[in-house]
């Protein structure tokens, strides 16, 4: 339970670094990462119910976190709108920012494009083309790769600069180490490393590198679903729902990681039935997010609202959904939870979802390595939560 404490708030800590990076701050959200490093670090507290409580107060503190690096990104780069993202590469010189900084990648877009540079996201920051003030650079070519553990892969097929922005960097291989940058507080054996937000010497490697094909990509993938976007049609979808034309909302995301277990989920949404809709966030979406969902009469089955921390806005969501159709409980509405588990921004998440009283939820492709059975059984017990199957065993239970 200690350990569940520390990995939680490496992940809050990572959101308000970002938050940070933009002018936004919370003293009292930052008071508790200092009394949680006092409580397990220094071995101060054995009891397990409290350490248990402790554990849905974090939960508190990183929907407060969230909340605050949402109004963040919103206050600084405008509310997000569904967009469409190519994930081809224009002819030119290019540059590819990974991570999660928005704050990054506007930098590296505002200084390349005075040079003609085209620009592109990979894994977390494929919701960053959703911003109005991110998307309005003419030089954002699109995105490209999967999750970050392709990046090794993707890195080495395509000469373009990379500039690692947050963590979910890998150590590079050499046929690419001389065109990587890292920014902030991540560092690499052998990159070089840019304090503050000149990329100037990015930009000028660049122009030494070969341009980048005139290629169409495999598939247009669609992100930037905010709270405004989804709630436009919220009488539609009510509609939808008391005329049994929409039964169930799967909210699946997490972060994804290598394992082939994690198949599972990309054959879950291939089996999810045409009266379902999927609300995806973080890099677990990358599973399925090439998949035609097609919508409901007009209501889109696939509903991209971001990275890992825009958790928040699946539950406001969520959370205008309840009014809408007058519950008081979370569990009363037809949804069901699958969360992809990798690292601690995941057990951040997870604490968030059963402060708020969520209910049944379904984690893989693993237990996490701070469950033991004790702590599985007290899981299991008090909240209901699962371990994932097959994805059919599992749809049949809940369908």
């Amino acid at each position: 339970l200690q350990d569940n404490l520390i990995f939680g708030i490496k992940g809050i800590s990572a959101y308000l670094y970002h938050a940070g990076e933009l002018g936004y701050r919370d003293g009292n959200l930052e008071k508790f990462l200092a009394k949680i490093l006092y409580t397990t670090l220094t071995n101060v507290n054995f009891d397990a119910d409290g350490l248990l409580q402790l554990a849905l107060d974090m939960g508190k503190v990183n929907v407060e976190t969230m909340r605050l690096l949402k109004k963040a990104h919103i206050g600084t780069y405008g509310e997000p709108a569904p967009t469409e993202v190519p994930t081809g590469t224009k002819k030119g010189k290019g540059i590819i920012v990974t991570g999660h900084s928005l704050k990054v990648l506007d930098e590296v877009l505002k200084q390349a494009q005075k040079e003609d540079i085209n620009v592109y996201t990979h894994s977390e920051l494929l919701p960053a083309h959703g911003y109005p003030k991110i998307k309005k650079y003419g030089n954002l070519a699109g995105n490209i790769g999967k999750a970050w553990y392709d990046q090794r892969k993707v890195f080495s097929e395509i000469p373009a600069c990379i500039v690692g922005s947050s963590n979910c960097v890998l150590i590079p291989k050499d046929d690419y180490k001389d065109r990587f940058w890292t920014a902030g507080v991540t560092g690499l054996p052998g990159v070089k490393h840019i304090d503050g937000y000149d990329f100037s010497e990015v930009i000028e490697k660049a122009k030494t590198l070969p341009d980048l094909p005139e290629q169409i990509g495999d598939t247009v993938l669609t992100t930037g679903f905010s709270v405004s976007a989804v709630l436009s049609v919220k009488e539609k979808i009510k509609e939808l729902v008391e005329a049994g034309k929409i039964k169930r909302i799967f909210v699946i995301g997490g972060c994804d990681s290598p394992a082939k277990r994690n198949e599972y989920f990309r054959r879950l949404a291939e089996l999810l039935p045409k009266d379902t809709i999927v609300i995806t966030l973080a890099c677990g979406k990358f599973r399925f997010n090439d998949i035609s969902f097609g919508d409901i009469e007009g209501v889109p089955r696939l509903i991209d609202v971001g990275q890992c921390n825009d958790t928040i806005v699946g539950i406001e969501i969520i959370e205008a959904l309840m009014e809408l159709f007058g519950v008081e409980d979370i569990n009363q509405l037809p949804i069901s939870f699958f969360l992809m588990w990798m690292e601690q921004k995941a057990v951040a998440v997870l604490w968030s979802l059963l402060y708020l009283g969520v209910r049944g939820i379904r984690i893989g492709p693993i237990i996490p390595a701070w469950v033991n059975e004790d702590i599985l059984n007290a899981l299991t017990t008090k909240f209901d939560l699962r371990l994932i199957t097959e994805p059919d065993a599992d749809l049949k239970e809940i369908l």
